[in-house]
């Protein structure tokens, strides 16, 4: 059981305990002492007297102060059942409210549509849950570190408690209804594994892994990613992209971090039934929506598009602009 969440519901009862205990010691010395005993006497007759220890009495007891130390004794059944019985309510409710979290935790994840699973939650992974959380996406993290998932859970997202590389893990996560899977766990062997068994279950899901030594990205793409990030590789193109070009780097970077500018770029599908296909480069400008490129594949750009240029459903677009306007779009998109 966690001490916290007992700490927090029984605090108020702990309180009430004490308080309870301190007026039953007053009294019961207060009684001695009005039967004329001293004072140490009194306290010690009244502790030996609640905690049933036992002993034989300080001193000769009359007919009253037999009677007094009666209901002293009885006074010291009650505290120990009632401290029973506390420490039995917070017991009980504690485990009423884990049950109840995980069910409304169990919920809450089986009522996502096309969203994604994050594997892993450590440094890398608690990053992209930032930008996640920032981009308005929804996502829940999977992670077989209790310590991470507390976190995780702290931080206000979701979670499945698990292996990743785990089918039945990875299904109780969405993953046949999921749109894309981002495993950042630092083992490569584990993200191979868990894009392997990702690819098996949901065939269309866009696959996003982390390598961690070098040579590891051939493995991951034939494993069945989809792109393949190396934090050392990123974090060292990026030095050297400050040291070369630091305001155009500054630039993208703030561009791309949600809520560093009013303006934004966005990649943005083009969809048979979406508002896009069909238009021109020229009306999406009118928009306040510039085109910066049409993928049209893998690697296929097409830079700088003409004003003329329509769009055309199964292409992507990627486009600037103010982050409002984007923020719609994609919406509607």
């Amino acid at each position: 059981m966690r001490l916290g969440a007992l700490a927090q519901f029984g605090g108020s009862h702990v309180r009430l305990w004490i308080a309870a205990v301190a007026l039953v010691v007053a009294i019961g010395s207060i009684g001695y002492l009005v039967l004329g005993w001293p004072l140490g006497d009194a306290i010690y007759m009244t502790g030996i007297t609640l905690t049933t220890v036992g002993y034989r009495e300080v001193r000769e007891l009359d007919g009253l102060g037999r009677a007094w130390t009666i209901l002293v004794a009885i006074a010291g059944v009650g505290i120990i059942f009632g401290s029973v019985g506390i420490v039995a309510e917070a017991v009980l409710s504690e485990a009423a409210s884990g049950r109840r979290e995980a069910k409304r935790m169990t919920q809450s994840v089986a009522a996502l549509r096309g969203h994604l699973i994050l594997c892993g939650y450590g440094r890398v992974g608690s990053t992209v849950a930032r930008e996640l959380a920032h981009a308005g996406e929804r996502f829940v993290v999977v992670d077989i570190n209790p310590a991470s998932l507390v976190t995780a859970e702290h931080d206000g997202h979701l979670v499945v408690v698990g292996d990743a590389t785990s089918d039945a893990v990875l299904a109780a996560a969405g993953i046949d209804r999921a749109r894309g899977l981002i495993t950042t766990i630092d083992s490569d062997a584990n993200n191979v594994y868990v894009t392997l068994s990702a690819r098996a279950l949901n065939p269309g899901l866009f696959i996003v892994a982390r390598a961690n030594e070098t040579g590891s990205e051939a493995k991951l793409l034939h494993a069945g990613a989809d792109r393949v990030v190396s934090p050392y590789s990123r974090a060292g193109r990026q030095i050297a992209e400050l040291a070369v070009r630091p305001r155009v780097a500054d630039f993208i970077d703030f561009a791309l971090s949600h809520g560093e500018l009013a303006f934004s770029i966005e990649e943005v599908e083009i969809a048979a039934d979406g508002p896009l296909a069909g238009r021109t480069v020229a009306a999406l400008r009118e928009d306040g929506i510039f085109a910066l490129a049409i993928v049209r594949g893998d690697h296929d750009y097409e830079p700088n598009p003409a004003a003329d240029r329509v769009l055309v459903a199964g292409e992507n677009l990627i486009v600037s602009g103010a982050a409002r306007i984007l923020r719609d779009l994609r919406d509607r998109a």
